[in-house]
């Protein structure tokens, strides 16, 4: 019986010796994640040998190949030395052609400015001058018909009346009279207002002097024909007396006593 079982132990040995072997041989697998394994069943014996991995567990992950073209780059030419001064010389050109318009839209517009302002002052000359000229043809014509107020206001004076017809007809050319007279003030004709007021050339007509003591020397004493004026312009002047001082007539004696 202690043969069989020396045996028994021998053959035991050579089997874990066998086993071992076996297990040093073979390549150990080492999966990356241990939570993932099969549990191992408790009764399995501890020489067993171990179950070997599957290809699609040692096949690495590959990214796959992008197989699209790659964008074409475009290359932009180096212009040449001459390109470039030809361009520089267009350049040039056209700026010196700005220029000139520039000049010329300039000069253009001076011309137009002035020809402009010679044009406002042509025509406020022309105005002015259409003005005057109308101002004198009438102021010729007020003085064609001067005349005829003189001779209604020297009837007038003359005029005595006796009869009723006689003072009928009187009325109506007194009528007449004033009309006319109305209608020149209303075209601006004023009758002067000399008598009294000092002497002035420009709108008196000394015709006679006269010595006096009741007026100042150089004062218009009497109105011997009216004149008239149309706004600020002269129709006609006014004839008149002016004063003068009186000469002293007694003897030399009492004439040296004054001086």
């Amino acid at each position: 019986m202690d043969e069989e079982k020396q045996q028994e132990n021998a053959q035991g040995a050579v089997a874990e010796s066998e086993t071992v072997e076996q297990l040093g041989s073979e390549p150990m697998s080492v999966e990356p994640n241990l939570s993932n394994e099969a549990e191992v069943n408790q009764d399995q014996s501890i020489g067993e040998p171990t179950v070997p991995p599957t290809e699609s567990t040692l096949e690495p992950e590959v990214e796959p190949f992008d197989l699209s073209p790659e964008p074409s780059v475009t290359v932009e030419a180096v212009p040449s030395v001459e390109q470039d001064s030809e361009l520089r010389a267009k350049v040039e050109e056209l700026d010196q052609r700005v220029e000139a318009l520039k000049a010329q839209l300039e000069e253009r517009n001076n011309q137009y400015m002035r020809l402009a302002a010679d044009f406002e002052n042509y025509r406020k000359r022309t105005q002015k001058e259409i003005e005057e000229q109308e101002q004198k043809v009438k102021c010729s014509t007020i003085k064609e018909l001067l005349p005829v107020v003189d001779n209604f206001e020297r009837a007038r004076s003359q005029i005595k009346v006796q009869t009723d017809a006689e003072k009928n007809i009187n009325s109506s050319y007194q009528g007449i009279y004033k009309d006319f007279v109305d209608r020149l003030k209303k075209i601006g004709v004023a009758p002067m207002r000399a008598e009294g007021e000092p002497f002035d050339p420009s709108l008196h007509e000394a015709v006679m002097r006269e010595e006096t003591d009741q007026y100042p020397e150089g004062t218009v004493v009497e109105e011997l024909r009216r004149g008239y004026v149309l706004g600020d312009l002269v129709l006609r002047h006014a004839m008149v007396k002016v004063a003068a001082a009186p000469e002293y007539s007694g003897s030399p004696e009492e004439e040296q006593s004054m001086n």
